[in-house]
């Protein structure tokens, strides 16, 4: 005589949710660099778009009364040759230097987006052709094909843009398409061919959103290199040009001329590019870990 089994049914149990602050206090404490990098990113964001309220001074006026002086109660960064307040111009140089990292690495991670998808999807004549293209500009080097470009178009903001995202499309498209080819060959998308979707729809439902990660890793990266870049540029007279703040056209102004007599009008215009890139480049390893499944569970 069998004896009748108990059986116990599970009911769905929510687990309590912790809230978001203490959400976002773990997850500092699993990437303490990236945190670090977040606050250095958003600090330079807020000064940004309230350079207005926060800068103490007209960043284009110049007090020829006091030119060069040291740090001190009313300029706290010191001046510069101009007598111009250099804490005022650091503060819109973030204007400027956001609005070329981000321009430049969302539309030159956006650009390779499309073009490493297309390239392994469509394969074949196109996807050789394109690759020959990308190995072509990859084999310049960043600030060489930058120079370039920029001594074709001319010098200005807009002319700086183009200059740096030329090279970051071939290298997102490199880093998507090795994604991209993994995702064509896996069988929901033989599964949507043989339905008969469009590839225009198999593109945009079915691969872009799997290639997202590495997207958003470069595109972080990016915005690092661009304002390094722009910063260069403009240290050579060929980026962003007068009377613009720019951290690039701070450090030309006194990187050698007032090194020794005037040491403050270089350094800290450098020291801003420093902790922008620095900042920049944690906050994107962080969402590299934080995106890379291998990464996240190590």
């Amino acid at each position: 005589m069998s004896t009748p089994q108990a059986t116990i049914e599970f009911e769905d149990i929510e687990l309590p949710k912790k809230p978001i602050p203490a959400r976002i206090w773990d997850l500092c404490k699993r990437q303490p660099l990236g945190a670090f990098g977040a606050v250095v990113v958003i600090a330079m964001i807020i000064m940004a778009v309230f350079a207005n309220v926060v800068s103490p001074y007209d960043p284009e006026r110049a007090d020829f009364a006091n030119m060069l002086t040291a740090p001190n109660i009313d300029y706290w960064l010191g001046t510069d040759a101009f007598g111009r307040d250099i804490l005022t111009r650091i503060i819109y140089g973030a204007r400027t230097a956001l609005f070329v990292g981000f321009a430049c690495a969302f539309v030159g991670a956006t650009g390779g987006l499309v073009l490493g998808v297309a390239s392994a999807y469509f394969g074949g004549i196109f996807d050789l052709i394109v690759q020959r293209i990308v190995d072509v500009v990859m084999a310049f080097p960043l600030i060489i094909l930058a120079l370039a470009v920029v001594a074709t178009l001319g010098t200005g903001t807009e002319n700086v843009i183009i200059a740096i995202t030329i090279p970051f499309i071939p290298q997102c498209a490199r880093v998507v398409r090795s994604n991209a080819l993994a995702i064509r060959e896996i069988p929901y998308v033989d599964a949507a061919r043989a339905l008969g979707f469009s590839d225009s729809r198999i593109i945009l439902r079915h691969m872009v959103p799997n290639v997202m990660a590495p997207y958003l890793i470069m595109l972080t990266a990016f915005v690092g290199q661009a304002i390094l870049l722009e910063a260069s540029l403009s240290y050579l007279g060929m980026g962003v040009q007068e009377p613009t703040p720019a951290w690039g056209l701070m450090l030309q102004g006194g990187a050698e001329e007032f090194a020794e007599s005037a040491p403050w009008v270089p350094i800290f215009p450098g020291l801003a590019i420093t902790l922008a890139v620095f900042g920049f480049n944690l906050f994107g390893d962080a969402v590299r870990d934080l995106l890379d499944p291998k990464l996240r569970t190590r």
